[in-house]
């Protein structure tokens, strides 16, 4: 199996590469449109519902397996023999950082409920602060993984 891994080891690391990308990009996006849910609709009615399907959308069709994608190809390069030396601290600040990023998905995925609920929602202005955690666990995770210290 480990001999598999090291000869698929560029196809397991470019599919890993576009996982994180579209991650990314939707953990990015969605919580924009939380701000202008919340500061330009109102709970109910046409506009409402549309930027309930659009955030549904978003967070099941597009993030949610890349998310998924992300950690099973993350997973594998792990088990690729030779990749991680997990006596060097990067490896473990990775791995804290990646699953912080899980827990913010799992917290928008929280929110998207409140805002079908209509109730419960944030100002835009606490999204709009919710918006750079994951900025800042995309140097840690990027600087952990290219300097390796």
């Amino acid at each position: 199996m480990t001999d598999l891994l090291a000869i698929a080891y560029p196809w397991i690391k470019s599919i890993h590469i576009i996982s994180v990308i579209s991650w990314m990009a939707g953990i990015f996006y969605l919580p924009r449109l939380f701000v202008h849910h919340s500061e330009k609709v109102q709970l109910s009615g046409e506009t409402h519902d549309l930027f309930c399907m659009m955030e549904m959308k978003l967070l099941k069709v597009i993030m949610n397996p890349a998310m998924i994608s992300t950690w099973i190809f993350g997973l594998l390069l792990v088990a690729t023999p030779g990749i991680v030396d997990w006596s060097d601290v990067w490896p473990w600040l990775k791995a804290i950082s990646v699953i912080a990023m899980t827990v913010f998905h799992m917290w928008l995925g929280g929110q998207r409920k409140r805002f079908v609920a209509g109730a419960g929602v944030l100002e835009g202005r606490r999204y709009r602060i919710m918006n750079e955690v994951p900025t800042v666990l995309m140097f840690v995770i990027v600087i952990s993984v290219v300097v390796k210290f």
